[in-house]
């Protein structure tokens, strides 16, 4: 396991990291909008982000994410935050497997039985069986082996292909090597937006005997390819039953109290299947043990949950206390699954 601590020394290499990266200019749009939102005197936000960086762990997006300006000092201790979720994943997740994770090809791998879904990779030769799939389908997905956040996914439907040797040229040329078949996904989630997939991330940790759920964020897309925010998508909490806590919002400052396309709100969503949800993302986190602390994305459809993709940098997704009134976050679960509280 790696040695990686969550002591003074990381603090210090993460306060000089970001002392080199800082970006004044932004920071301080940041503290204007803060204090707009929430009538607070922008020089002070900005000392109290910096302070917040630099001593408690806290990205500026977490700061603004989290509405850490109208919180007391107790309520920001019950956040999860981004550097200190990039401590858990150096510390708990293998390095020597994590290209199982940041590599799709390899997850689809890996994972294959958890998928529920046919791939295939494109090869220089195999313009053929491209089509075959393609036109088998009707609508696929290609992927960029290595992306984040939603990049290097696109779309495509047979019915618009006519010259599929150059397709195949131009997808292998691109470098989106995986395809994939679309998800079908439950018709509860396709009632808030039936355009897109929208995924479920599970973040949980596997202590090598048990696997505890950290926290659920349901996500929705905008009718593209992908949910993530920068294809317009949003995301709320959902509770340990699967129900959501309230409102959707976003990192831009957008909050949602119905879907923008489909009119449904937000609040009223139940997750369906929420027991076999949790029966399969602890399935697949003992697939590669060794990779303890993972972001799971998956979707639910008509038979059951299908896996997406794990993330080993899990990422955070948190409550907003001015959306959802929740003044409390779920760092407890993270610090006492990870033995660290």
């Amino acid at each position: 396991m790696p040695s990686t601590g969550l002591g003074l020394s990381s603090r210090l290499r993460y306060l000089a990291y970001r002392a080199r990266r800082i970006n004044v200019g932004s920071v301080w749009e940041r503290a204007r909008e803060t204090s707009a939102l929430h009538g607070k005197w922008t020089p002070a936000i900005v000392v109290d982000m910096l302070f917040s960086a630099g001593f408690r762990q806290v990205g500026f997006q977490d700061y603004i994410d989290y509405d850490f300006a109208i919180l007391n000092r107790r309520e920001r201790a019950t956040f999860m935050t981004h550097p200190f979720s990039n401590q858990l994943s150096q510390r708990f997740d293998h390095p020597d497997f994590r290209h199982l994770f940041q590599d799709k090809i390899e997850f689809d791998r890996a994972f294959s039985e958890h998928l529920h879904r046919e791939w295939m990779v494109v090869e220089p030769d195999n313009a053929d069986e491209v089509r075959a799939f393609t036109e088998r389908h009707g609508t696929i997905v290609t992927k960029e082996p290595i992306g984040q956040a939603g990049t290097g996914v696109h779309r495509y439907h047979a019915a618009d292909i006519d010259d599929w040797t150059a397709f195949h040229h131009g997808l292998h040329d691109r470098g989106e090597l995986l395809i994939e078949e679309v998800i079908v996904q439950h018709p509860d989630l396709a009632a808030v937006c039936p355009g897109t997939v929208n995924t479920t991330r599970v973040t949980a940790f596997f202590d090598g005997e048990r696997t505890h759920i950290l926290a659920i964020a349901q996500k929705f897309g905008r009718g593209a390819v992908s949910d993530q925010m920068s294809f317009g998508g949003f995301y709320t909490m959902l509770d340990d039953d699967g129900r959501a806590v309230g409102p959707g919002y976003d990192s831009h400052g957008h909050v949602h109290i119905t879907h923008p396309d489909s009119g449904f709100r937000i609040a009223d969503f139940q997750l369906p299947m929420m027991a076999e949800v949790v029966a399969f993302v602890d399935r697949v986190a003992r697939v590669v043990p060794q990779v303890q602390y993972v972001g799971w994305d998956i979707v639910v459809t008509p038979t059951g949950p299908v896996l997406v993709e794990g993330n080993w940098g899990a990422g955070v997704y948190e409550n907003k206390p001015s959306v959802t009134g929740i003044r409390t976050g779920h760092k407890a679960r993270y610090l006492a699954a990870t033995g660290l509280g």
